[in-house]
């Protein structure tokens, strides 16, 4: 008993020794993971919505639950598969012995140690465990629906976030440019003071240019400093990293795929939400079936087998070695317990089917409101990028114009007033129309 004691605690200390070592190498695994991601990431928008698919933690844990499902299903089954359990007990009676009384005189009867040895096998099956089964199966598809809409929204926001760089970018290149040429002119008017030519308030209201599209610049790089962290944040990757992102927005924003996206036939059984509602709906169903099972009958089956060893004189065997029952069990009278939980998931069925015939309704028109949104944030789209091209031409011309005279200094700060804008206003056109076209590919579960 003392080896057995000693064997056991020796046991319980290696296995949780074993597992503070599985903790720390599962940790010193995900801090080597983090320490490959090179320091310069090229990515266009697929690969970094499959590196951000790849890294994400709850993704992670959205595929483990549907693994956890897998598992319950098993256990599930597994109980109505055979059971198989063994058994071994001591006893020492310490030399004690029995006394029996009889009309012939008294007896003493030895009580030697003794061991036994058992094994039982069993096997049960009800109603309720088959449509557990059945239940456990229905729960399987809808976390695989979870983890593929949890897929389609990280997608969407790693677009959103990616086209929000990229048009910061282009409007900090455009403000830029404004600035050099504006520079010019600050530098040519101010030569023109020097020589007498101008008068220094020409040069001063230059310069209050200059500093308003410094501070636009300047507001545009925290923007892109921000939106870069956002997209680092979804890709799960160190501050340090530095992103090259390596798509076109003019391909990403392009007519054709406007256009070939409002064009795809809307089918109702692809909408993930649907198909959620549909399995919880099913769900509902099979838990009636479950709560009527509660009045079925239970059939057990099990076999034992017992080998009983004595270690002495004396001794009587009184167990039998192989013992087989059949046991069936039928419930008569629960006060009506289980008559109210078939009725209340009849009632919660009614509910889901209420819900999904509402949601089915209702799909329809959604998809008209998308399609409705992604026309009108496209169309908005085109006219803010003419107007900014349109602005940034005024502002060049009225440039080229002021230097020689022939615009006012009233005339430069309303075309670069105009500017600055425009550009707010291209950048907000832009994000309304990526979110649109990223809600209805969801919609439409591209």
């Amino acid at each position: 008993m003392k080896k057995l004691l000693v064997i056991t605690l020796f046991g319980l200390m290696f296995g949780m020794n074993m597992q503070a070592e599985d903790h720390v190498l599962a940790a010193t695994k995900s801090s080597e993971a983090r320490k490959d991601v090179p320091a310069v990431l090229e990515l266009s928008l697929q690969d970094a919505q499959n590196y951000a698919i790849a890294q994400n933690r709850s993704l992670k844990n959205a595929s483990l639950a549907v693994q956890e499902a897998y598992a319950q299903r098993w256990q599930t089954i597994a109980a109505m598969l055979p059971q198989v359990d063994g058994s071994y007990s001591y006893s020492n009676y310490l030399g004690y012995s029995a006394t029996m009384s009889t009309a012939m005189g008294e007896f003493n009867i030895n009580m030697p140690n003794q061991g036994a040895l058992g094994l039982t096998a069993s096997v049960g099956i009800s109603g309720q465990g088959v449509v557990g089964a059945l239940l456990n199966n229905i729960a399987i598809d809808m976390k695989k629906i979870s983890l593929e809409k949890s897929e389609s929204e990280l997608r969407g926001s790693v677009m959103s976030s990616y086209v929000s760089v990229l048009a910061l970018q282009s409007i900090s290149n455009l403000l830029d440019s404004s600035l050099m040429n504006i520079q010019e002119l600050e530098a040519i008017t101010q030569n023109a003071v020097n020589a007498g030519a101008a008068e220094q308030t020409s040069a001063d209201q230059i310069r209050v240019r200059v500093n308003t599209l410094k501070n636009s610049i300047n507001v545009q790089k925290r923007n892109i400093e921000l939106a870069t962290n956002s997209l680092k944040v979804l890709l799960d990757v160190p501050v340090e990293t530095e992103l090259v992102l390596t798509e076109n927005l003019d391909a990403i924003l392009s007519p054709e795929r406007v256009l070939n996206l409002l064009g795809e036939n809307f089918n109702i059984e692809n909408n993930l939400n649907y198909q959620l509602l549909q399995k919880q709906t099913e769900l509902a169903k099979r838990n009636v079936a479950m709560a009527g099972w509660a009045y079925g009958p239970t059939v057990s089956l099990a076999y034992n087998y017992t080998n009983q060893q004595y270690y002495g004189e004396g001794g009587m065997r009184m167990t039998p070695p192989n013992v087989v029952q059949v046991s069936v069990r039928m419930p008569l009278w629960s006060s009506g317990k289980r008559a109210a939980g078939v009725i209340e998931k009849k009632i919660a069925y009614e509910e889901a089917k209420n819900t999904l015939s509402e949601t089915t309704d209702n799909l329809a028109i959604q998809y008209s409101q998308l399609c409705f949104n992604l026309t009108n944030a496209y169309e908005t789209y085109i006219n803010e990028k003419e107007n900014i091209e349109v602005t940034q031409r005024v502002f060049a011309s009225t440039t080229n114009k002021y230097q020689w005279g022939a615009a006012s200094n009233m005339e430069l700060t309303n075309a670069s007033n105009d500017l600055i804008s425009a550009q707010s206003t291209y950048v907000q056109a832009i994000l309304s129309l990526v979110n649109a076209q990223v809600e209805l590919e969801k919609f439409l579960n591209n």
